[in-house]
C-alpha cells in the first residue's frame, strides 16, 4: 500500500491558526486537509488505462444486472477499494523510461512517473462514478429503449436510442456550468456526500502495515463472495428468498401473501444471497445507521401498519380483487390488463378499445406507492423549507459575501474551464436532441416544444435542488412532477411521456451528479479541465456500452421482461423497467385523467400531496412548542414517506436484508469492533459487490447462453405461488384457489 502524510506534502502548507486558511464548516475541517501539491502528475497511463477500464467493466455490468431480478448495481467504492492494490502494482512493474512524443515538444513523457498517487484514484474513482451513471447503475434513457422493445413489442433504431441516451445524460452538463460558480466554489455549499469519499480516499492511502492488509483482506473476500454466489445464483436460486411461512402453509393464500418476501409482505423472509441485499437500496455497509433507522421505522409504518389495514380492513380500492404486492396492470375483474390491445397503429391510445376493456386497475400497494411519492415531494420542500431555510439562505449569502476559504484558494493554482466549453456543449446539445425530436419523432413521438419545455423545467429546477443537497445531502426528484405534466398536456402518447421525463428529470439529475463530482474534485486539488474531460469521455462511453449491452441482451433472451412467460427460477424479469414500463402507460398512454383525474379510480391519491405538505410544519411547530425534547426535530418526514420509494420494484425481502445487515455492521460492529469497521468495512462492501457480479457474468456466459441449468425443488423460486393470488370472492385467475 503507499503511504499518504499530509503534513508532509510539498505545495501549499497548512495554517489552522490563521482564519483565512480554515473552512467555515466544521465537518470540512475535520475531513479535507488544507493542503496540496500542484506537482503530483495526474494524466497519467495508469490513470487512463485504469478508469477506461473501469469505466467499461461499470457500464457492462450494471446495464448486464440491469433486467435481472435482483438487481446488483456496482458504484464507485467498489472501483475505489479494486483500482489501489492495481495501481501500486502498476507502479511498481511498468518501466520509468522517459520519451517524447511526436507533436509535444520537448516535454518529456513516462509510463511510471512514481508512486500511485491520491489525484490519479480520485480520477479513476470519477471515471467509474460515470460508468455506474453517477451511481444510478444504468443510463436512464435505456428504459425507453427496453419498454419500446420488450413490452410494447415495437421497434426503435439503435441510433435513436442511442442519441436519446447520449443527449440525456450531457445536457445536464451545460446547467451544471452555469451554475458551477455558485454551488461549488463557495465554502457554505459543502455537499455532505463527498466527504464520505474524501474519508475513503484518505483511509486508503494511509500507511497500512498491518499483517492483514486490506488489499489482501479484499482479495479473500472477493474470492470468497465470488464462490459463494454459485450457489444462490445457480444451484440453490431459492435461498435468494427464503420465505419459510409459505413453506409452512402451502395451501393458505393469505399466508402466503404475508410471507412471500418477493410477491407479499415478506414478514420473516430472508436471504442469504448478497446480489438481494444490496439491489435497489445499494450496499447496506456504506449507509450510515441514523439513515438505516429512518426507512426502516417507514418502511415499518408503510408495509405493517398501512397496507394490512388497508387490504384486509377496508378492502381499499377493491384490493382484495388484486394481489397485495404487484406493478402489474389489471381489468376490474382481477385479470391482467392487455396493454397491447389499447395502443394503436401510431403507438397511440384506441379510445373505443380503451373504453371496451375498461378502467386500468392497479394493486392497492402500488396506488399507495403513488400516494406517497406524491407525499414525499410535497414534504421535502415544506421540509427543507422550514428546518434547512434559514440555513441555505445565509449560507448562499454567505457564498456572495464570504472570504474565498483555503480550498478555493488552492484551486486557483490551475487552469480553470472556460465557459465556452460549457456553453457549445450546451448548445451542441439542444440541437441534436431537437434533430432527435424532428426528424425521429415517429420513434420518439415528443414534439420539439416538449423538448424545451423539458429542458427549461430542468434548468430552473437544477439551481435550488442543488443548493439542497450542498447543504443537506437530500435531492428531491423530478421524475413524478415531470411525468404528470406532460400526462395532462399531452395523454395518449406514451414515448413522449418517457422522453419528457427523462429530459426534464434526468438532465437535472446527472448536473447535480456532475456538480457532486466537482466538489469532491475541488476537495481533492484535481485541476478543473482534467475533471470535465474524464467526466465527459465517460459519460460518452458508459452510455455507449449500456445501449450496445441493452441490444444485445433484448434480441438474444427469449421473452425478457415477460415474467409470465419465463421459467420461474429465469433472473431476467426486469423489475425495474416492469415499473418504467407501467408509469408510461399510467402517465403517458392512459393518461394521469384517466387513473387520477375525474375519469380514473385513484383521485383521492391527490390529498396525498397536501398530507404531505402540511406533515412537516406540525413538527415543525412541535418542535417550536417543545424546543427541550431532542428527537422532535429528528423526525425527517420526507425519508419517512420516501422509505419505500424503491417499492416497487424492491420487494420486502431487500428492505428485511437491507436493515438487518446494516444494523449489523454500522450499529454493533461500528461501536463495539469500530477500528475493524473502519479499517475494512468499505473494503468488505466493495469485495461482496465484485465477487457477485463477476461471478454472475461468468455463470450466464458459461451457462445461461446454453440454457443450461439444474432443476429441482431448491430452483424454483421461492415457492409462494399463491401470495400473487386475489381473496375477493368469484375473481377466478389461474393457478389461484377458487372461491
Amino acid at each position: 500500500m503507499g503511504t499518504y502524510q499530509p503534513d508532509s506534502l510539498a505545495g501549499v502548507t497548512n495554517s489552522d491558526n490563521e482564519d483565512d486558511d480554515v473552512s467555515p464548516i466544521e465537518e470540512v475541517r475535520l475531513t479535507v486537509t488544507n493542503t496540496d501539491d500542484p506537482t503530483l502528475p495526474v494524466w497519467t497511463f495508469r490513470m487512463w488505462f485504469l478508469g477506461l477500464f473501469s469505466c467499461c467493466l461499470l457500464s457492462f455490468l450494471n446495464q448486464f444486472f440491469s433486467y435481472r431480478t435482483e438487481p446488483l448495481v456496482i458504484t464507485q467504492i467498489t472501483v475505489q477499494v479494486a483500482t489501489l492494490p492495481i495501481g501500486h502494482f502498476l507502479a511498481t512493474i511498468l518501466p520509468t523510461t522517459k520519451f517524447r512524443l511526436p507533436g509535444f515538444g520537448s516535454r518529456l513523457f513516462s509510463l511510471n512517473p512514481g508512486p500511485f498517487n491520491m489525484k490519479e484514484h480520485v480520477l479513476i474513482s470519477i471515471f467509474a462514478n460515470a460508468g455506474s451513471a453517477f451511481g444510478n447503475g444504468s443510463a436512464y434513457a435505456v428504459g425507453i429503449v427496453t419498454i419500446i422493445k420488450a413490452f410494447y413489442r415495437r421497434n426503435i433504431s439503435f441510433l435513436a436510442g442511442w442519441l436519446l441516451i447520449i443527449t440525456t445524460q450531457v445536457l445536464g452538463y451545460g446547467w451544471a456550468g452555469l451554475l458551477r460558480k455558485y454551488v461549488v466554489e463557495p465554502a457554505h455549499m459543502w455537499w455532505p456526500g463527498t466527504l464520505v469519499q474524501v474519508s475513503l480516499f484518505r483511509a486508503l492511502h494511509e500507511k497500512d502495515d498491518q499483517r492483514m492488509s486490506r488489499a489482501k483482506f479484499f482479495l479473500i473476500a472477493l474470492i470468497c463472495s465470488f464462490c459463494w454466489y454459485l450457489v444462490p445464483g445457480y444451484l440453490f436460486s431459492t435461498l435468494t428468498s427464503i420465505s419459510w411461512i409459505c413453506w409452512a402453509f402451502s395451501k393458505s393464500v393469505t399466508a402466503q401473501q404475508i410471507g412471500s418476501g418477493m410477491r407479499g409482505l415478506g414478514l420473516g423472509a430472508i436471504t442469504l444471497d448478497w446480489s438481494a441485499v444490496a439491489s435497489f437500496l445499494f450496499s447496506p455497509l456504506i449507509c450510515p445507521f441514523f439513515a438505516i433507522v429512518n426507512v426502516f421505522a417507514g418502511y415499518m409504518l408503510i408495509i405493517y401498519m398501512v397496507i394490512p389495514t388497508a387490504y384486509w380492513g377496508f378492502d381499499l380500492y377493491g384490493a382484495s380483487k388484486f394481489p397485495i404486492f404487484s406493478s402489474h396492470l389489471f381489468t376490474s375483474q382481477g385479470q391482467k390488463y392487455d396493454i397491447s390491445a389499447i395502443v394503436n397503429d401510431k403507438f397511440e391510445l384506441d379510445i373505443g378499445k380503451y373504453e371496451e376493456q375498461g378502467r386500468i386497475h392497479i394493486s392497492m400497494f402500488f396506488a399507495l406507492t403513488y400516494g406517497f411519492g406524491f407525499a414525499t415531494i410535497a414534504s421535502t420542500l415544506t421540509h427543507v423549507a422550514l428546518f434547512y431555510g434559514r440555513e441555505i439562505y445565509e449560507r448562499f449569502r454567505a457564498s456572495y459575501k464570504g472570504k474565498e476559504d483555503i480550498h478555493t484558494r488552492l484551486m486557483r493554482k490551475y487552469k480553470d474551464i472556460p465557459s465556452w466549453w460549457f456553453n457549445a456543449l450546451l448548445l451542441v446539445t439542444l440541437a441534436v436532441s431537437l434533430i432527435l425530436c424532428i426528424f425521429l419523432n415517429n420513434q420518439v413521438q415528443m414534439p420539439w416544444w416538449g423538448l424545451l419545455f423539458a429542458s427549461a423545467i430542468a434548468f430552473i429546477f437544477t439551481l435550488p435542488i442543488s443548493i439542497i443537497t450542498a447543504t443537506t445531502n437530500q435531492t428531491p426528484g423530478l421524475n413524478i412532477i415531470t411525468e404528470y405534466v406532460m400526462g395532462i398536456i399531452l395523454p395518449g402518447r406514451p414515448i413522449a411521456n418517457v422522453c419528457f421525463k427523462v429530459y426534464g428529470y434526468m438532465s437535472m439529475s446527472q448536473a447535480v451528479s456532475f456538480l457532486s463530482d466537482f466538489k469532491l474534485g475541488h476537495y481533492m486539488k484535481i485541476p478543473p479541465r482534467s475533471m470535465f474531460l474524464v467526466q465527459f469521455l465517460g459519460t460518452i462511453i458508459s452510455g455507449t456500452i449500456n445501449i450496445s449491452v441493452a441490444w444485445w441482451l433484448l434480441n438474444s433472451i427469449e421473452n425478457i421482461c415477460q415474467d409470465d412467460l419465463l421459467p420461474p427460477d429465469s433472473p431476467w424479469t426486469c423489475p425495474g423497467d416492469r415499473v418504467f414500463f407501467d408509469a408510461s402507460v399510467i402517465w403517458g398512454l392512459v393518461g394521469p385523467k384517466r387513473i387520477f383525474g375525474t375519469l380514473g379510480n385513484y383521485s383521492s391519491m391527490n390529498w396525498f400531496f397536501l398530507g404531505g405538505a402540511i406533515g412537516p410544519v406540525i413538527v415543525w411547530l412541535l418542535h417550536k412548542v417543545f424546543p427541550t425534547q431532542s428527537w422532535i426535530p429528528l423526525i425527517n418526514l420526507p425519508v419517512l414517506l420516501g422509505a419505500t420509494g424503491a417499492m416497487p420494484p424492491a420487494t420486502p425481502l431487500n428492505y428485511n436484508a437491507w436493515v438487518i445487515v446494516g444494523t449489523i455492521f454500522n450499529f454493533f460492529i461500528f461501536r463495539y469492533r469500530k477500528q475493524w469497521w473502519q479499517r475494512y468495512n468499505y473494503i468488505l462492501s466493495a469485495a461482496l459487490d465484485a465477487g457477485v457480479a463477476f461471478m454472475a457474468v461468468l455463470l450466464y456466459f458459461s451457462l445461461g447462453m446454453e440454457n443450461k441449468g439444474v432443476t429441482w425443488w431448491g430452483t424454483n423460486g421461492e415457492h409462494c405461488e399463491l401470495a400473487t393470488c386475489p381473496t375477493a370472492k368469484g375473481i377466478a385467475v389461474d393457478g389461484c384457489p377458487a372461491r
